[in-house]
This record gives structure tokens, sequence and C-alpha cells, in this order.
């Protein structure tokens, strides 16, 4: 998105968020916009690791436990009594 903006684009964004905001509010509204892009990064990668957190456990929970596969490998006799 901002690489279509050449050097003229950003002088002009500049130019006229100077002129929009002033000179006193401009570098308040710079630390709002870097403190919402931080905030948005840390959200993102929260959900990417709960994502991976959940995934694990349910990988753990699939691997059956080694007494479940002993028990499945012996043959139970289930003929009937004499």
């Amino acid at each position: 998105m901002l690489s279509s903006i050449g050097p003229t684009g950003f002088i002009l964004l500049a130019v006229i968020a100077l002129l929009l905001f002033g000179p006193n509010k401009l570098p308040e509204l710079g630390r709002a916009v870097g403190r919402t892009f931080r905030e948005f990064k840390e959200g993102a990668r929260e959900i990417i690791a709960d994502d991976d957190s959940s995934s694990r456990k349910e990988q753990e929970k699939a691997k059956p436990l080694a007494s479940e596969t002993a028990s499945a490998d012996k043959p139970e006799d289930k003929r009937l009594p004499e």
C-alpha cells in the first residue's frame, strides 16, 4: 500500500498533516498512531500464541497413552465360558 507512494506523495501528506493538525499536535498524533500499531501487533501475537498453545493441547490429547496402546495390542479372550 505504501510502496506505491513516492517521495513527493510523502511530502504532500506531511504538508497536509501539518496544515490540518498544526506543529504542536503533530508529535502527539504520531505517538498515538505508534501506540495503536504496537497494541495491534501485541494483540496479533497473543492470538497466534493462543492458537499455537491450543493446537498443541489438542495434539497431546490425540496421542494415546502408553497404557491404552498396551491394552489395545493384547487381544482379549472373548470366548464364552464352557
